[in-house]
């Protein structure tokens, strides 16, 4: 299998994972200002959710620019990946929709959780494949970044049975420091020209 038959699908995915969160937002019964302020919690848990996904879609985008081909591990890890991101519709809707219970707010962290142990599974298999070779591997070196937003999920998974509005500022904040695209693969895969020097 080529990577771009990967990507594609990948990206079909991702992109009906959004269509079905943009569908759990339900038109309000009523006809003023009260009615949006029922739904408000719910789009806020949309957005957060929105912002996610298009992380993931741009740091999948940039990771599969490494790859050289698509072996078994490889096709299995992406799977485990999108199978995750699938649940983000699904716990998003149920944060949005009790915004201070305790349990929707653990179990949006677990999703992440293991939507982000399964991307540093990917990240291994491509890895993997490359061995000696590995481009990802001089890019990512020891992905400090991503170990620590995985222990962050594991710590606010467990902060939301105490103080669910704990767990979901951790979220967020996790959410802003990964919005700006992981410019690691980038930088190591393309090279820019900057005072007359070629830099990788």
């Amino acid at each position: 299998m080529g990577k771009n038959r990967l990507e594609a699908f990948s990206d079909g995915v991702l992109a009906i994972i959004i269509t079905i969160m943009v569908l759990e937002l339900k038109i309000p019964e009523g006809k003023g200002i009260e009615a949006l302020l029922l739904i408000f919690p719910t789009f806020l848990s949309y957005i957060l959710s929105f912002i996610y996904v298009g992380i993931y879609w741009n740091n999948h985008h940039h990771l599969l620019h490494t790859l050289q081909k698509v072996t078994g591990p490889v096709l299995w890890a992406n799977h485990h990946l999108l199978f995750w991101l699938s649940l983000v519709p699904f716990a998003s809707g149920w944060m949005g929709a009790n915004p201070s219970a305790k349990v929707p707010a653990a179990l949006y962290g677990i999703v992440l959780l293991m939507a982000s142990i399964a991307y540093h599974v990917l990240q291994k298999m491509i890895i993997n494949a490359q061995q000696r070779s590995s481009t990802l591997k001089q890019a990512i070196g020891n992905d400090t970044k991503g170990k620590v937003s995985m222990l962050v999920y594991l710590t606010a998974s467990g902060l939301a049975i105490i103080q669910p509005w704990i767990a979901q500022a951790l979220y967020v904040i996790l959410a802003m420091l990964w919005l700006i695209p992981d410019r690691r693969i980038e930088n190591m895969l393309y090279s820019t020209e900057k005072d007359g020097k070629t830099i990788k």
